[in-house]
């Protein structure tokens, strides 16, 4: 039988090969594992993966490493759902400590979603998503573009399709980090928009309970309205709230006129310390802030039957790797 601190380690273990695309070795796999908390020396883990080959989880490529099999996928697809409890969380602070971006000189890492989309129907969703950024319901108008089998950060882009990098709004978490000014994602969720204003949030997804990215479980649900509020100024949005101390309130003006500057943005509106903004009450000496969901111009592809894969959060690129949307 088991143990379950054994079979922790082979869902950390499933987890990173996962995500790494290419085979894996030993080495990088204990070095990745220490973000999961877990330390195991090479050999340590060369003896999980002989486990993990003989329940069919893993196969051995011999020298590349080890690649996930479909019952490994499977595997960790029903791992226990307490494992996965605060994942977007630790993600959304881990990948925010990443962002390097000065905003004085505009040179740096940011973080960004990836979103694939068939190749033949690209053109048509450009034309769709360059109407949602019109509207201003977007981070910003920048983005990264990739043909099949090129890369965004380390995603290689499947045949067929085409990979759209969008700015992640967790960027204003690390660029307000870099600027000492401590700021909390509480929840992601539908932000319902009147009159081309946002008016109240009508559904929402606490970061620390979810085990999937809120966006992305909107998107997949079409429970958005973002190409209606484009066009109307009525519909429904994609949006997180977020809070930080009053006392930074000064502070936060001043990064985000310089974080204006640099063609970023997103923050749809702010509230005053201890009161509600848009529905969703603030702590005491806190002040919210609602902004607006960098996935938000893909969602007004699967609003009109453009199949997308979308994968929030995905990493970090350098800024003067994207392009305006105007320029493509």
């Amino acid at each position: 039988m088991r143990s379950a601190d054994v079979d922790r380690k082979v869902r950390a273990i499933l987890h990173i090969l996962a995500e790494n695309q290419a085979p894996a070795g030993a080495r990088l796999i204990a070095q990745k594992l220490k973000s999961h908390g877990i330390e195991l020396s090479e050999r340590a883990v060369r003896y999980h993966l002989l486990i993990m080959d003989e329940r069919g989880l893993t196969t051995c490529l011999g020298e590349p490493g080890r690649v996930i099999t479909e019952a490994g996928r499977s595997e960790l697809q029903k791992s226990l759902v307490s494992d996965k409890l605060g994942f977007v969380s630790s993600r959304i602070d881990s990948l925010a400590y990443g962002v390097t971006l000065d905003l004085k000189s505009g040179q740096g890492k940011i973080i960004v979603n990836i979103s694939l989309l068939p190749a033949d129907r690209f053109t048509e969703g450009l034309e769709i998503m360059r109407r949602v950024f019109r509207s201003g319901y977007c981070i910003s108008d920048l983005v990264g573009i990739a043909k099949e089998e090129e890369r965004i950060c380390d995603y290689k882009i499947p045949a067929g399709m085409m990979g759209i990098a969008t700015i992640c709004s967790v960027t204003l978490n690390g660029v307000l980090l870099r600027h000492s000014i401590p700021i909390t994602s509480r929840f992601g969720g539908l932000l319902e928009v009147r009159d081309g204003k946002p008016y109240r949030f009508t559904e929402l997804v606490g970061y620390h309970e979810s085990t999937l990215d809120p966006a992305e479980i909107f998107i997949a649900s079409k429970m958005t309205s973002i190409k209606a509020a484009s066009e109307s100024g009525a519909g429904t949005i994609l949006a997180s709230f977020r809070e930080l101390p009053a006392v930074c309130y000064a502070d936060l003006e001043r990064v985000l006129e310089q974080y204006a500057s640099r063609g970023l943005g997103g923050v749809l509106a702010i509230g005053k310390p201890g009161q509600s903004l848009l529905g969703i009450p603030s702590g005491i000496d806190r002040v919210g802030l609602a902004i607006a969901g960098g996935l938000t111009p893909i969602a007004a592809l699967e609003e009109t039957g453009i199949p997308t894969v979308n994968k929030a959060m995905r990493g970090l690129m350098d800024l003067s790797e994207l392009a305006s949307v105007w320029n493509l």
